[in-house]
């Protein structure tokens, strides 16, 4: 039985594909379908599409000059829980993806006053959809990458999909989403919102 199902948890997922809004994304769609089934965990939250904000490249907090990153930091702080999604591109995360963790990487610089990292305690999860293998590549890539800046994960965080090789079919044109994606999208939900809920209760000890 999970515990303190009553305890609220909020969630942020960043939608990394290339194109801003409002073009059709298979990214922001399996995004979507992660919230949906954290919202049956007790999960509020918003989803991001990165392309359609200003997020300057650097490895700072605040790069200046009209900078969105520092507004998408503050959603993510707030947050229990942070879903990245990103589609394939030559065999690597979408280059939208790379910013964000760049933009991360200066988390490993702010702490709080016990001198803990301020991701210490927030879960993270990652969605991976594409034309060709290689979400397993992709979110060992993303895995060690939110764990360096202080996200914890839980098992199989991880949710995707990949089409056949040599075709063109998008995640978003089926008619239909695969039984086994659904179900592992149920299964990162689940675990990603207990975790979230065991790490609020018992936040992790200073080191």
């Amino acid at each position: 039985m999970e515990a303190n199902t009553n305890t609220p948890l909020s969630a942020v997922a960043l939608v990394c594909t290339l194109s801003p809004s409002p073009a059709p994304s298979s990214s922001q769609l399996l995004a979507e379908q992660v919230m949906a089934a954290l919202g049956e965990h007790g999960v509020t939250g918003k989803v991001i599409r990165v392309a359609d904000h200003d997020v300057r490249t650097g490895i700072e907090t605040d790069m200046g000059d009209g900078d969105a990153w520092p507004e998408i930091r503050k959603a993510i702080l707030a947050s229990d829980i942070l879903i990245l999604s990103t589609p394939i591109w030559l065999g690597h995360p979408a280059s939208v993806t790379q910013r964000v963790l760049e933009r991360l990487n200066a988390e490993l610089s702010e702490s709080d006053d016990e001198g803990r990292m301020l991701t210490f305690g927030k879960v993270a999860g990652v969605c991976v959809v594409g034309n060709e293998d290689g979400a397993h590549k992709v979110s060992a890539d993303l895995f060690q990458g939110l764990n360096d800046v202080g996200f914890t994960l839980p098992p199989n965080a991880v949710t995707y999909w990949v089409g056949e090789a040599m075709h063109g079919t998008d995640f978003k044109d089926l008619d239909k989403t695969p039984e086994k994606t659904a179900a592992t999208t149920k299964t990162l939900a689940v675990h990603a919102s207990h975790l979230a809920r065991r790490l609020k209760g018992a936040p992790y000890p200073p080191s």
